[in-house]
This record gives C-alpha cells, structure tokens and sequence, in this order.
C-alpha cells in the first residue's frame, strides 16, 4: 500500500517555519561572526550569492547536502549545525 488514510497516519509537513527561521538566524550570524559576505560564503561553499541570500531571509529551505557543505565552511559539522538551530529554535 502506497498511501495509508488511517486515523493513525501521521502527516508530515513540508515547511516549518519554525526551522527555516532558525537555520537563517543561526546561519547569518556565524557567517558575521566569521566576517564573511554572502558572497564570499557563496563563493566558499559552490552556491550562488541570491541562494544564500534567500536562506538568510527565509524564503528556501535548504537540503541535508547543502546544511552540510554550508556547516563547514562556517566551521560547523552537521551534527554542530543542527545543535545550533534547536538552541536557536528553543530561545526564539
């Protein structure tokens, strides 16, 4: 069965903004904290300049590839990353 339409099936949602909005404080600041431009990061991490500017500003959602290329060159592992957006999430 492809589709279970159960009572017990949970829905999973496609945005949260929750989550958009901590992954875009926590990614603005390290990369000011770290002194680079959008650009610079963009350059760094193989992305264009407007991509970064949209997760900045909460209007993307980045993949799993794309939090880890951009941890790293903000000096995070993934696992760091994701630690900084639920200390983020939980003050916010």
């Amino acid at each position: 069965m492809l589709y279970d339409a159960s009572p017990d099936t949970v829905r999973v949602e496609r945005t949260n903004p929750d989550l958009v909005a901590a992954f875009a404080s926590v990614m603005r600041e390290r990369r000011k904290a770290l002194g680079l431009s959008q650009e610079e990061l963009a350059f760094r991490a193989d992305l264009s300049v407007s991509y970064i500017s949209f997760l900045e500003t909460k209007r993307r959602q980045p993949t799993l590839t794309v939090m880890d290329v951009l941890g790293r060159q903000l000096g995070l592992s993934l696992v760091e990353l994701m630690t900084e957006i639920e200390r983020q999430r939980r003050t916010s």
